[in-house]
C-alpha cells in the first residue's frame, strides 16, 4: 500500500461548519472564533455551495467598513464567491487533492455531488492521512469542527 492508494473520501469532512449567505458577518467571526477555524463554506437553502468566508475576508470587511464607518452586513457581502470544488472525491487520492490545494493556495476546499454540498477536504485532513499512513491514529487529533 502507498499513500497513493488512500482515498479522499476516506478523509472527508463531513459535516464541517457552515452558514447561511444570510447569516451576520459578526455571528461568522464568533463561529470563526469559537470554532477556532480559519474559514466556512457559504450554502444556500438548497445546500448549494454559494463562497467561502475566511478570516482574511472578515478582516477586509473591517477595515473597509471602519474606512466608511459602517462595520457589518450579510455574509453574502463580503464571502469569496468564485469557489472551487471537487466532485468524484471517491476516485481521487489523497496526494491528487493535495496537489490541487497547494496549486489553488486553498486551505479547505468544498466537496459536491450532483450540484450539493456534501463536506470538505482541508490540508488537515490531508496531513491526517499521511500521518495515519505513518503512523498510528491518535484520536486526539481529531478536529471535530472542520
Amino acid at each position: 500500500m502507498t499513500i497513493k492508494s488512500i482515498s479522499a473520501s476516506e478523509y472527508l469532512t463531513k459535516s464541517p461548519v457552515t452558514l447561511s449567505e444570510d447569516a451576520d458577518l459578526f455571528e461568522a467571526i464568533h463561529v470563526l472564533l469559537e470554532k477556532k477555524l480559519t474559514g466556512l463554506t457559504i450554502v444556500n437553502a438548497n445546500a448549494e455551495v454559494v463562497g467561502v468566508l475566511s478570516e482574511l475576508d472578515c478582516l477586509k470587511a473591517i477595515l473597509d467598513g471602519s474606512y466608511y464607518g459602517e462595520v457589518g452586513g450579510k455574509v453574502r457581502e463580503f464571502m469569496t464567491k468564485q469557489v472551487q470544488t471537487l466532485e468524484n472525491v471517491d476516485k481521487m487520492d489523497v496526494l491528487e487533492v493535495a496537489r490541487i490545494m497547494i496549486d489553488s493556495k486553498r486551505r479547505r476546499i468544498p466537496v459536491v455531488e450532483n450540484g450539493q454540498f456534501k463536506g470538505q477536504v482541508s490540508c488537515r485532513s490531508i496531513l491526517q492521512a499521511v500521518k495515519d499512513f505513518v503512523g498510528t491514529h491518535d484520536a486526539s487529533e481529531n478536529c471535530i469542527y472542520e
